[in-house]
């Protein structure tokens, strides 16, 4: 069942963590810090490769090439899409670090989630209001700032999908631009993390069996969702998602008025 929630949340603009947060509140049990989670999003992970492989694969490749050659970040496509990365992943990585311990008791409280996916709604009823641009890559500032809205969708129940496409799309960048620079984007954002969890996840051995079937799944439904949100990012109606995440918050916010002390 975990496997099938963050195969679907994970991409698609809804909150997988705020999803999770949400599953293990209603069903009494908790996968924070153990191997269950990480393998979860090495799940997610591996569909974005498999799905991605035709923009990472020169990304990384003419990346590297343009790290002794530096001129080649202005010149090539794949490293412009990696130098785009690199800015981008900076300002999330140290958000990320700095609101790493709050997240974990946010996690835990209906109102916090709640005000995520508040937060999300908005962000999707926003990006109505973006304009179809034409270009690639936005700029090294809007880099920055992707990053920085990248960043802070650690919170519980804010999307990581939802900031970054539609911060990107009102940075003028073409809508499937768009869908595919925020899933490079998520690349080093998802393995950082990963890495740093692992040490701790795997000394329980007991959970590698269940793990790796919840990895398989959420690979699985992943490949799905994510060609389901590329599909809706080009249609136009990426707001359309709000019809979801609307309810969703306000049936948690009415969940935190339940559970005044959850």
């Amino acid at each position: 069942m975990l496997g099938a929630v963050q195969g679907l949340t994970e991409f698609l603009p809804i909150s997988s963590d705020g999803h999770l947060a949400l599953t293990e509140m209603l069903f009494k049990f908790s996968i924070k810090g153990l191997a269950l989670n990480v393998m979860l999003h090495v799940g997610t992970l591996a569909a974005t490769l498999v799905m991605l492989w035709q923009r990472i694969r020169p990304a990384l490749t003419e990346g590297l090439r343009a790290c002794l050659a530096p001129s080649r970040f202005s010149t090539t496509p794949g490293a412009r899409d990696a130098l785009v990365v690199i800015l981008a992943s900076i300002p999330t990585a140290a958000i990320g670090l700095a609101l790493r311990h709050s997240v974990e008791r946010w996690t835990e409280s209906p109102l916090a989630v709640g005000l995520g996916f508040l937060a999300t709604s908005a962000i999707l009823i926003g990006s109505r209001f973006a304009r179809d641009g034409e270009s690639e890559q936005p700029s090294m500032v809007g880099a920055v700032l992707v990053g920085i809205a990248q960043g802070f969708a650690v919170l519980p129940g804010v999307s990581r999908s939802a900031s970054t496409i539609t911060l990107a799309l009102f940075l003028g960048v073409r809508r499937e631009r768009a869908f595919e620079l925020s899933m490079l984007m998520s690349v080093p954002a998802v393995l950082g993390a990963t890495i740093l969890e692992a040490p701790k996840a795997f000394a329980d051995s007991s959970l590698l069996l269940p793990a790796a079937v919840g990895a398989l799944v959420a690979f699985c439904v992943g490949l799905l969702a994510l060609g389901l949100l590329r599909r809706v990012v080009m249609s136009g109606k990426f707001s359309w998602f709000a019809a979801w995440v609307t309810p969703v918050a306000l049936a948690t916010l009415a969940l935190a008025r339940a559970w005044p002390n959850g």
